[in-house]
């Protein structure tokens, strides 16, 4: 993918996290690629817990790194949950924040390594495999990288404050141009081409599916009827995103149950007209 437009748009901010350890490629790292020795907790029903499902799978690492899957709605008061508090408490002294998901613990010494996402994805990536595809291949990371970067502020960040009920109409319409510019720039690219970089699959077109799901199925939710039809009008868009519902790896893990029970149980906003305007029917073109 031509990632020249992508690069201006600037590096997104998300909320540091607690844990930001690193799996290196030899032991001097401390924590190093090793086949049992880590495991994933995570949440298919938030969306960093659905990237790292699907790049797990994808990375084919289910005898080498087990997955704990978490239920939907955290079960603690105040957020997080209660089978993660052990690790947080081992790898914190006195520990009293939420026991948030996703995780990468380490079981030799049974405390957190990270809780950094878009790092751990990175650090599955590394594991040893013989002959499976790599999700960052080599050459292509700064196009990954600028395509996770238009995702996370011309997509997530935009629907978020287009839907937001106590936004100024002006800023409202201002974030729908931009995410109507952000899929119209995906749309065009997406025409000609199956993959968005290097013709494969990459963690690019990852991170743009979870994007394309949260879109549809949460952030639709609180913009009108109208804003819903001028996003559905992305034929290639779409048609990418069904496409990868059917691979076993992405449509297998896809929890809209799950989904919806997280977002009524985490959303403070109004509820808009787009809600009855389904854009794809995720059920029946996901791989089970």
């Amino acid at each position: 993918m031509s990632i020249t437009p992508l690069a201006a748009v600037p590096s997104a901010h998300r909320t540091a996290p607690g844990f930001r350890g690193r799996i290196g490629r030899d032991a001097r790292s401390g924590h190093y690629a090793v086949p049992h020795r880590y495991r994933l907790h995570l949440s298919t029903a938030c969306p960093d817990g659905l990237r790292l499902a699907i790049g797990h799978h994808l990375l084919g690492l289910h005898g080498s790194c087990p997955v704990t899957f978490l239920p939907a709605v955290p079960d603690c008061p105040g957020g997080g949950h209660a089978a993660l508090r052990p690790l947080y408490e081992a790898s914190a002294h006195h520990y009293t924040g939420p026991a948030l998901a996703p995780v990468l613990s380490d079981d030799w010494s049974g405390r957190i390594v990270s809780t950094h996402a878009p790092e751990i994805l990175r650090d599955l990536d590394r594991f040893p495999g013989d002959g499976r595809p790599s999700l960052y291949p080599r050459g292509t990371e700064s196009e990954i990288e600028a395509v996770e970067r238009l995702c996370a502020e011309g997509i997530q960040e935009a629907a978020q404050r287009a839907g937001r009920a106590d936004a100024d109409p002006a800023e409202r319409a201002a974030a729908l141009d931009l995410l109507l510019d952000t899929l119209g720039r995906l749309e065009r690219y997406l025409a000609g081409e199956e993959y968005l970089v290097d013709g494969r699959l990459t963690a690019g077109d990852l991170e743009l599916w979870v994007s394309l799901v949260q879109l549809d199925t949460v952030h639709r939710y609180h913009l009108d009827a109208s804003a819903v039809h001028r996003i559905a009008g992305h034929p290639a868009l779409w048609a990418h995103a069904r496409r990868l519902a059917a691979h076993p790896a992405f449509g297998t893990h896809l929890d809209l149950d799950g989904i919806a029970r997280r977002h009524h149980g985490h959303c403070q906003g109004l509820e808009a007209a787009g809600a009855a305007v389904q854009i794809l029917d995720w059920t029946r073109h996901a791989s089970r």
